[in-house]
């Protein structure tokens, strides 16, 4: 280990468990800070619209009838994307 990451351990020996807690808050965001974004993005509370409810309804009533959902790469055939 360096010198510099035996320090940052000692140091974190030494903090009491709620500053470790925002420790980890802060490594977790420097490590990956797209993640710390998604995890702390607000919840999409955009009511949803007539459209989107018949969209879902209709996609749970054809799960229904077919059991199960289309595989990705026939979707993407089926699409024309392949």
């Amino acid at each position: 280990m360096t010198d510099a990451r035996q320090n940052a351990h000692r140091l974190i020996d030494r903090l009491p468990d709620l500053q470790i807690s925002a420790l980890v808050g802060l490594l977790e965001t420097i490590v990956d800070p797209v993640a710390a974004a998604l995890r702390n993005a607000p919840i999409d509370d955009e009511p949803e619209t007539e459209e989107e409810r018949q969209a879902v309804a209709e996609a749970h009533d054809w799960l229904k009838r077919n059991g199960k959902g289309i595989p990705h790469a026939e979707a993407m055939r089926r699409l024309g994307l392949e």
